[in-house]
Order: C-alpha cells, then sequence, then structure tokens
C-alpha cells in the first residue's frame, strides 16, 4: 500500500495491513497493561462470593464485552474526517461544543473515582501491612492517609516524565507476578467455592452488581484514543481494521490471565475468606498475605498491591488531572479569560489532594464504590456513548444492524444501572 497521508502537520506512509509486525505487539502488551492493574487485585473478591455460577457467567461475558466495547470506541474516534483528532474533539465534531465539555467532564469523573479508590486501597494495604507483616501498631488513620497521598501527588509534581518511565517498568513485573501467585494458589484449591447453589434471586443481584466490577477491571479506555491515532499513522485507511485486530489479541491475553488468577483465588480461598477480604476493604493481595504461612508471600504479595496501586494511582492521577485541566482551560474561554497552566495545575492539585485525603480516611467500601460509582460512569463513557454514535453519527451508520450493538448497550444499562443499588439502599 503506497497511500499518503498527513496528520498533525507532518507525512507518513502508512504500511502494509495486512502483516503482523512490532508496532502491533508493542501496543498488544501497551492495551494489556492499561488494563490489567489494581481492579485486578479486588474483582476475586466479588466474583467469587456468589459462587461457582455467576463467576462461570463473567468468565463467558468477559472477553466478548471488553473486545466489543473498546472496538466500539476506537470506531468512535476513528471516524473523525480530521484524522488524529482525540475523543474531545471528535465529540466535539459529531455533537457539537457543548457535548465536547460534556465529555470533557464525564472523562474526568470517570477517573477521579477511581483515583479515590485507589486513596483508599493504598491507606489500607499499608495499615494491614504495618500490622500483620511488621507487628506494628497503625499510625492514626488520618495521618496515614495524608502521608501517603501527599508523598504520591509529591512524585508526580517533582518527575512526570520519571513517573511515566517507572510505570513503563513496573507492569511487566506486576504481570509476572500475578501468574506467578495464580500458579502458587494451585496446590490449595478446594472445592468450597462449588458447595451450594445460589437462589435465582441471590444469582441475579450478584451477577448484577458483578457486571461493573468487570467492567472496571478490563478498561483501558484511557489510552484508547492514544491507540487510534497511533494506527492512523501507521496503517491510514486500514487503521480500523487493524486496530479492531490489535484489540482482539490484547482483550483475549488480558482475560486469560485475570481470569486464571480470579479462579485460581476463588478456588484456594473459601466464600467466608472473600467474604473476610471484602469486610476487611483490603485487596485479594493483602488477604493472601496474611492467610497463608508463607514467609515470601506474606511479604511480596502485599508489596505487589502496593506497588500495582501506586502505579495506577499515579497513572490516573495524570488522567484526572488533564481532564480537569482541560475543563477549567474550557470554562475559561467560554468566559474570555484565562491563567496559566502551571496556575491551574495549582489548583487541581489542591482540589484532588483534599477529596483524596478526605474519602481514604473515612474509608468506604471499595468493591462498593466500584460497584456504584466507578463501574457505571466508564459504562457511560465506553459502552453506551459509541452505540449511541452508530445511531446518530452519519460516517458510523455502517456499523448498525450488528447483533453485538445489542450485547454491547445490553451490557452498558447493567452496568450503569447498578449505581441505583446504593441509592436505593437495596
Amino acid at each position: 500500500m503506497s497511500i499518503s497521508n498527513t496528520l498533525d502537520g507532518g507525512t507518513f506512509r502508512p504500511v502494509a495491513a495486512s502483516s503482523w509486525t512490532a508496532h502491533d505487539r508493542t501496543w498488544v502488551l501497551g492495551l494489556f497493561a492499561t488494563a490489567i492493574g489494581a481492579g485486578t487485585l479486588f474483582l476475586p473478591i466479588n466474583a467469587g462470593l456468589g459462587g461457582i455460577w455467576p463467576l462461570l457467567v463473567m468468565a463467558v461475558l468477559a472477553f466478548p464485552m471488553t473486545y466489543l466495547a473498546h472496538r466500539g470506541l476506537i470506531r468512535f474516534i476513528l471516524s473523525s474526517s480530521k484524522p488524529g483528532s482525540d475523543i474531545t474533539e471528535v465529540v466535539g465534531e459529531h455533537f457539537g461544543p457543548m457535548a465536547g465539555k460534556l465529555i470533557t467532564l464525564l472523562y474526568f469523573f470517570t477517573i477521579l473515582p477511581i483515583l479515590l479508590l485507589y486513596g483508599v486501597g493504598l491507606t489500607n494495604t499499608v495499615e494491614s501491612f504495618m500490622v500483620h507483616q511488621m507487628g506494628m501498631a497503625a499510625l492514626p488513620r488520618v495521618l496515614l492517609s495524608f502521608v501517603l497521598t501527599a508523598g504520591l501527588i509529591g512524585i508526580v509534581c517533582a518527575s512526570e516524565q520519571m513517573v511515566v518511565r517507572v510505570m513503563g517498568w513496573l507492569v511487566y513485573p506486576f504481570i509476572f507476578v500475578l501468574i506467578g501467585l495464580g500458579l502458587f494458589l494451585v496446590p490449595e484449591w478446594n472445592g468450597a467455592v462449588l458447595q451450594g447453589v445460589p437462589s435465582a434471586s441471590k444469582f441475579s443481584v450478584t451477577l448484577w452488581l458483578s457486571i461493573p466490577v468487570l467492567v472496571f477491571s478490563f478498561n483501558h479506555s484511557p489510552v484508547i484514543s492514544r491507540f487510534a491515532v497511533a494506527q492512523q499513522l501507521q496503517y491510514g485507511n486500514s487503521a480500523v481494521k487493524k486496530a479492531d485486530r490489535i484489540e482482539k489479541y490484547a482483550a483475549l491475553l488480558m482475560v486469560v490471565v485475570v481470569m486464571f488468577f480470579v479462579f485460581s483465588c476463588v478456588f484456594a480461598l473459601s466464600p467466608a475468606d472473600l467474604s473476610a477480604a471484602k469486610d476487611q476493604n483490603i485487596s485479594i493481595l493483602s488477604y493472601i498475605g496474611n492467610k497463608f504461612q508463607n514467609p515470601y508471600v506474606a511479604l511480596i504479595a502485599p508489596m505487589v498491591a502496593f506497588i500495582a496501586m501506586s502505579k495506577s494511582f499515579l497513572g490516573h492521577y495524570l488522567g484526572a488531572r488533564e481532564g480537569l485541566n482541560g475543563f477549567i482551560a474550557q470554562q475559561l474561554e467560554s468566559r474570555k479569560k484565562s491563567a496559566s497552566t502551571k496556575t491551574i495545575n495549582r489548583y487541581s492539585m489542591l482540589f484532588m489532594f483534599v477529596t483524596i485525603w478526605v474519602v481514604a480516611t473515612l474509608n468506604p467500601s471499595i468493591l462498593g464504590m466500584i460497584e456504584s460509582l466507578c463501574g457505571p460512569v466508564i459504562a457511560a463513557l465506553l459502552f453506551v456513548m459509541p452505540m449511541y454514535a452508530i445511531r446518530k453519527v452519519p460516517s458510523m451508520r455502517k456499523y448498525a444492524n450488528n447483533p453485538t450493538n445489542v450485547l454491547v448497550l445490553f451490557i452498558g444499562a447493567v452496568a450503569m444501572s447498578a449505581i441505583f443499588y446504593s441509592l436505593l439502599g437495596l
């Protein structure tokens, strides 16, 4: 293929889309690394509490819901008439500037709850490590959460480039440790999860509340905009086809690895163990480190949990700040005012620091936050918006009348509806 186009002022010559290249392999691993993070550490708790049957349904749903939803978002971004446009610009082009502002705000509120979740999770992980592994008395929670939040945000302020570089270094050891711990638990497998058949009502509620956790655990939408533009640069008019293929392999890889880890945890722990982990509001790795009498696991498991959540915290902080800064800049521009990036960054940092510190001190349920806030908000952006665009945007109507669109929209609606579980006090 010898197509030549211009993107962002530069000339590129797309390579043949039929071959499989190092570029494709790099992006498979990049998408995989973005999705596989701290959310994986809470999925076994929720997935296993309802017994084996909801878990099996989730295992069946995991790949199609992950692949099809992210494929829809990729196609939406690549539907722009202006190559190189990010998600906010595409929304503005198709739905108008006001919708662009709303999506920028939604993007921020997609990431902020995840940041709050990691603030709580990090505080609980360190507190559990101090008590169970180091034999120390826990620090006052208000002080511990302050030190951890200030320390992590301070790292970002000191060197953003180093944060991005270190995050890249940490991803792959985390993946290998995750697989290793899954294998370590195999000799501990038992049949406790197989005992009993849940009632229809319990099965339905368990599955209902597990969908947002699945959405959260496999979500890699923050990187999809950059991924789609990269495929445009590399493959030109074949970008959609090649991006679909890369996304398919990435989704398959992440589902296989994560579901192996989930099944290994669920078969090695009893429902009572999983319930205790939920009550203690700690990750599955912290619980495994406390439960099994293995000095290496007792040390490694909570440390890996801390590293994973720190990595995710730093990455999501950068994303949340970008979203909040973008929204503030849009509001100032609409009022014909201006402020320096440094000033906007300072106010964004102060707002997020105080919010994270307060929530981490209050210690709300992590799984409750995922079920009723993180998962539903992500589903609105990832599942529902692209399906709406298929019906409304002329350049996307070629994707209409596909039965898989119904599945994506249904799962998105189920995930979003879980927010009413807490609101209605069910």
